[in-house]
């Protein structure tokens, strides 16, 4: 990987996204048609973000024959343990979910990578750390979140290390890459958000106007 480009404020994906790609190809000599792989964040997270990142990579495959290649969230946070001296074998990836709730997946070390032991789903957190091994070690945004619980359930917590909680494009591009080296690209129509939930604004709209309601 060459060059990174970081937003300039938290939540700038529909304002900086595409002049932040325009400037790394610029930089980089590299004309948008010559674009032959993107490897994009699925989620679960912010849900316009998820939104505006699944649309650009949609957007290029349909326009320039680009192939697509998603990457779980939690999956990329997992890979900043290995950084650590001693990387845990048994990790959980831990996102704000809000509603005093986690979006998380749990992890072990297998071989130089973390192996995602079941589908992302969304906890209340103390249920969560009873089904988890004893000395399982803590990561992600959704610990600043949930300090008083994640302490409460006997995590360990890995610390605050600048990016170690947060997923990173660099990791992003080498798990992608991984992928695509062997052929694993994703179908165009499958490129949606891993939402785990619906969207708030689709559960408030059913709740004023009621279940079921415009289908």
């Amino acid at each position: 990987m060459l060059e990174t480009a970081v937003f300039s404020a938290h939540l700038r994906h529909a304002v900086e996204l595409l002049p932040a790609m325009d400037r790394l190809c610029r930089g980089q000599g590299v004309a948008p048609q010559r674009i032959e792989e993107v490897y994009v964040s699925a989620g679960p997270g912010s849900f316009t973000g998820l939104r505006i990142g699944l649309t650009v990579a949609r957007t290029l495959a349909w326009s320039n024959g680009v192939r697509v290649v998603r990457v779980p969230t939690l999956d990329v946070v997992a890979q900043n343990a290995l950084e650590l001296p001693d990387p845990p074998k048994d990790l959980v990836v831990l996102l704000d979910a809000k509603r005093g709730r986690v979006y998380a997946a749990a992890f072990r070390l297998e071989g130089n990578a973390y192996r995602r032991l079941a589908e992302a789903a969304e906890w209340q957190l103390q249920a969560l750390a009873a089904t988890l091994p004893p000395g399982c070690t803590a990561l992600g945004e959704g610990i600043a979140y949930h300090r008083a619980t994640v302490d409460r359930a006997g995590l360990i917590c890995l610390g605050e290390r600048d990016g170690l909680n947060r997923p990173r494009a660099e990791v992003v591009h080498r798990l992608g890459f991984a992928r695509a080296a062997v052929g694993q690209f994703d179908e165009v129509g499958s490129l949606v958000p891993t939402y785990v939930r619906r969207p708030e604004a689709e559960e408030v709209w059913e709740r004023r106007h009621g279940q079921g309601a415009g289908r």
